[in-house]
């Protein structure tokens, strides 16, 4: 597969076209944005460590017939996957609160959900991304019922797989976000999966192990990446 010219650029990838119309290749940037952009920084070797965490999870939830964009590395920032027409919505899946969801509802800074939350935002910089619901998207446009079913059902299954998955690598899987895509028909899972897109807390300490490290001023970022690195491929 030849890489061609740049498809779209965003935060924290680039895509480029290739010589098959149904498939790009992402390029993982280690620039790092946060607070709605406003704040920006690089972390050296994050675009590494997001293509190979993304590449080893996307293999083991397909283990699962979790369908997703994913064909293989190519590289160790690049990886070919499945030209997906997006669904412009992310959807943020909770096991445990914290962030938005204390200031939102009153909730303890830790507390275990009895039941995981997911929610609905509509991808859109300019309006902030607001917060939705199915009935948005099948009156918008966006996903029909249907669809909106299998997101459910799709993300529901993802956050058993993995919380299981980082619960035996000593890990909490706080809250992360996935993104959704048609292609051929199909429902497939697409973005990333990284610590740039997932709260990560270790089991035993607490100690926060993903971009709220960079959010939040705390330091050893780079550190942090590495280690889930390490513990996702068990190094």
């Amino acid at each position: 597969m030849k890489k061609a010219k740049l498809f779209y650029e965003g935060k924290a990838k680039k895509m480029f076209k290739t010589d098959d119309a149904d498939f790009l290749i992402i390029e993982f940037k280690d620039d790092t944005t946060a607070l709605d952009g406003k704040k920006k920084g690089v972390i050296k070797d994050k675009g590494i460590v997001n293509n190979k965490i993304s590449s080893y999870l996307f293999n083991f939830l397909d283990s699962y017939h979790i369908p997703t964009h994913f064909m293989e590395a190519l590289s160790d920032r690049e990886m070919l996957v499945k030209r997906l027409e997006m669904i412009p919505i992310e959807i943020i899946v909770r096991n445990i609160a914290t962030g938005s969801l204390c200031t939102k509802y009153g909730c303890l800074e830790g507390e275990d959900l009895k039941y995981p939350i997911l929610e609905f935002y509509l991808k859109n910089d300019d309006l902030n991304d607001p917060m939705m619901n199915e009935y948005h998207a099948a009156a918008f446009g966006l996903a029909t019922p249907e669809e909106m079913r299998t997101v459910v059902r799709y993300a529901t299954k993802v956050n058993a797989i993995l919380k299981s998955f980082f619960i035996r690598r000593k890990v909490r899987l706080v809250d992360f976000k996935l993104e959704f895509g048609r292609f051929q028909d199909d429902l497939v899972l697409g973005d990333e999966i990284s610590p740039d897109t997932c709260r990560f807390w270790d089991l035993e300490t607490g100690e926060e192990m993903d971009k709220d490290r960079f959010r939040k001023d705390m330091g050893k970022v780079r550190e942090a990446y590495q280690e889930m690195l390490r513990r996702v491929l068990k190094l």
